[in-house]
């Protein structure tokens, strides 16, 4: 990556922690270092719990940092006031992961599409924002017969695309896609991935795109950063990170990926052995080390630093200098 260009998003040590009762604290994200470039899609991915959807929710400020900085186009937008912020969620968007319980039940869908555009008077007239609403249901491929109609009445693949269709009125530059295609089918899940990749293209959108999924992340992303309870373990650009796994984390991730080429099936399959430590009051040390077969006295103690192995390739642990696994 052009190390001249500047990213639309970065983070620097970011930090959100939750503070429990007692004084105890969850460490929900540790000091993400990221950047992502206009056009970009990043995935986020891991298990449940590793803090990927509170990191997409916090670079949107929808949850307050506890520390660190998130620029925008260079700017730290997490000193801004409420007034300037709002101004800015114009550019900021999000699709949540469940596509009924984000929208207002008792809004038709033109209504809800148009929510955005009343809130920040982005037409001089109601008519103009709903006609706006009406081209972006043609644009997110949602029949317009469908404008008067409620969202308990329709599937969720048609009511996923309302929420895209929110997401996009206020002509965003950023969204994060929080698990956008988890709560659908199959067949519905590939429509609306497809939709996603066909809008970055069209209208020159960046995603940072959040899933458990790696097989659905591969599809989409051009780089992907692997977290686990709160720290970024592995980053790469998608292909590389498919085919030069190093961090041993990734590794098992990756095995478990369904295959569906019968004669690669008896390929070993990584399995992770232990319980999730607690992510409240953590130790210093690698957070995967409880876990870890290649574990050592180098992985505790002292946290672990994410370097750069190969090029825009990152790894956090202490094999990354050799073959992980070998």
């Amino acid at each position: 990556m052009d190390s001249a260009r500047t990213p639309l998003i970065e983070t620097v040590n970011l930090k959100k922690l939750f503070k429990l009762n007692g004084g105890a604290l969850l460490h929900a994200v540790d000091g993400i270092n990221m950047k992502v470039y206009s056009g970009e899609t990043i995935g986020v991915v891991g298990e449940s719990g590793c803090g990927k959807s509170t990191l997409g929710r916090t670079i949107l400020r929808l949850i307050e940092p506890t520390s660190g900085q998130i620029l925008y186009n260079g700017v730290d937008i997490t000193k801004l006031k409420s007034g300037k912020m709002r101004e800015l969620r114009k550019d900021l968007q999000i699709i949540f992961q469940d596509p009924y319980s984000s929208i207002d039940p008792r809004k038709s869908v033109v209504e809800v599409i148009a929510e955005y555009m009343f809130i920040h008077n982005t037409f001089p007239s109601k008519s103009a924002i709903y006609n706006r609403a009406a081209e972006l249901m043609d644009l997110v491929g949602l029949a317009r017969r469908y404008a008067n109609s409620y969202p308990h009445e329709l599937d969720g693949g048609r009511r996923q695309r309302i929420g895209i269709a929110r997401a996009l009125s206020l002509n965003p530059k950023f969204i994060v896609c929080d698990e956008p295609v988890s709560a659908l089918d199959v067949s519905i899940q590939a429509q609306i991935l497809n939709l996603l990749m066909d809008l970055a293209d069209e209208l020159g959108l960046t995603y940072m795109f959040v899933t458990h999924d790696l097989s659905v992340v591969k599809h989409i992303s051009n780089k992907i950063m692997v977290m686990y309870l709160g720290k970024c373990v592995e980053m790469a650009a998608s292909d590389e990170l498919f085919t030069n796994p190093l961090h041993p984390y990734t590794k098992a991730l990756l095995s478990a990926i369904p295959e569906p080429d019968i004669s690669k099936r008896d390929e070993e399959f990584v399995l992770i052995k232990g319980e999730i430590s607690s992510p409240i009051n953590v130790k210093p040390g690698c957070r995967f080390a409880a876990r870890c077969d290649y574990v050592s006295e180098k992985c505790t103690g002292r946290d672990i630093e994410l370097k750069e192995v190969a090029k825009e390739h990152f790894v956090a642990c202490t094999l990354c200098n050799q073959e992980v696994g070998k």
